[in-house]
């Protein structure tokens, strides 16, 4: 790699899906009830109603949010967006579609999660190289999971999206899911872990607090390691080597700690599970990406303590969690880090994991001539 940065690949963006998405171009109108929508509760509050099952309200920031932004659902605006925060390449997943999950109908959910595949690859289809987007899959049926999977690769979208909680009863460990696994592993997909706050599905957090910001704060990192904990402990990666994994919107600071801790009890704890030839870091080390939230001050605590070749980084636009203008200028300027560590968290790492051909690109400086 010559002196400088590479592409820069956001690792964690998002749709915000148009009714569209919804229509009879896409879904079976018969499954229209189904989709996830925001109703006015008899309090005046803005809430999700999911399958005809109202959700918990969720306070909305203050200010305008971008969501509001014509880049949320339409890839000219996001193309335009991404050259004004000098990203080359973004990895899409749903926001409506983060309530899939929580379905109880088999059949609605399978449909909807085709409704929003096809829906997603005419999007990406605009520009292939720079839109990409993991498949959403009915986690809660494993046939079905797989016949959508290999039907969405078809169409030209990467890997697939599932949830770390515990779906129908199974945690990402159970033998149910092995023939899912061993697909994505001959496909030479990853597989990317996203939580989400849904309050829908066996969440951390839900059997104490009502408080919206302790349920958002707790969810996502906890859900994740307990997530990343089956997927190494419970044998995944060991009997898949060739499966990749990607965890996102949890930060990495937690990682050195979750790693460690996996390592000592595979060590003092080890006979009380499943025998492993390697330690969990290893695995880790082999098959696991993790992406930094854009402003994560403790980027360089995670790199000096686990490496730089796992890691990514994301936006998380539109969403209102984390900033998007100058995200990837403060990687760029941030102390602590190498020039090749940002080179790998900004675009490197995530073209690896993805399997992405990047020879397409060319410096902006460069392009603009």
């Amino acid at each position: 790699m010559p002196e400088g940065y590479g592409p820069i690949i956001d690792a964690d963006a998002h749709f915000v899906e148009p009714a569209e998405t919804w229509s009879a171009r896409y879904l079976d109108q018969k499954y229209a009830g189904f989709v996830p929508k925001r109703v006015t509760d008899n309090q005046g509050r803005s809430r999700r109603m999911v399958g005809g099952k109202l959700l918990p309200h969720i306070p909305l920031p203050p200010k305008p949010p971008m969501e509001k932004l014509p880049g949320a659902f339409d890839p000219k605006a996001r193309l335009a967006d991404m050259d004004r925060a000098g990203i080359d390449t973004m990895i899409i997943y749903p926001t409506a579609g983060l309530y899939f999950f929580g379905l109880e109908d088999k059949d609605a959910c399978v449909a909807l999660c085709r409704a929003y595949n096809d829906w997603a690859a005419q999007f990406c289809a605009h520009d292939p190289r720079r839109l990409i987007a993991p498949a959403v899959i009915p986690q809660m049926d494993v046939v079905e999971a797989i016949a959508e999977a290999k039907r969405s690769i078809d169409l030209g979208l990467k890997g697939v999206f599932m949830r770390p909680n515990p779906i129908a009863g199974r945690t990402l460990d159970n033998p149910a899911f092995e023939p899912l696994w061993e697909m994505l592993a001959a496909a030479n997909v990853p597989v990317v872990l996203h939580e989400g706050t849904t309050q829908d599905l066996p969440q951390v957090g839900m059997d104490r607090y009502d408080n919206f910001l302790f349920r958002h704060m707790i969810s996502h990192p906890f859900e994740q390691q307990m997530g990343l904990l089956s997927l190494i402990m419970g044998g995944v990666l060991e009997r898949h080597e060739n499966l990749r994994a990607m965890i996102v919107e949890c930060g990495v600071g937690w990682a050195p700690y979750w790693i460690d801790r996996m390592d000592d009890h595979a060590h003092h704890w080890g006979h009380a599970s499943l025998k492993l030839p390697l330690k969990p870091s290893e695995y880790f080390k082999r098959q696991v990406f993790v992406g930094a939230e854009g402003d994560e001050r403790l980027l360089p605590f995670t790199v000096a303590a686990i490496g730089d070749d796992n890691l990514c980084f994301s936006t998380d636009y539109p969403h209102p969690d984390h900033p998007f203008d100058g995200v990837v200028d403060g990687l760029k300027s941030m102390e602590g880090l190498s020039m090749s560590s940002k080179r790998k968290i900004l675009g490197e790492n995530a073209a690896r994991l993805f399997g992405l051909d990047m020879s397409w690109w060319v410096p902006r400086a460069q392009a603009a001539e």
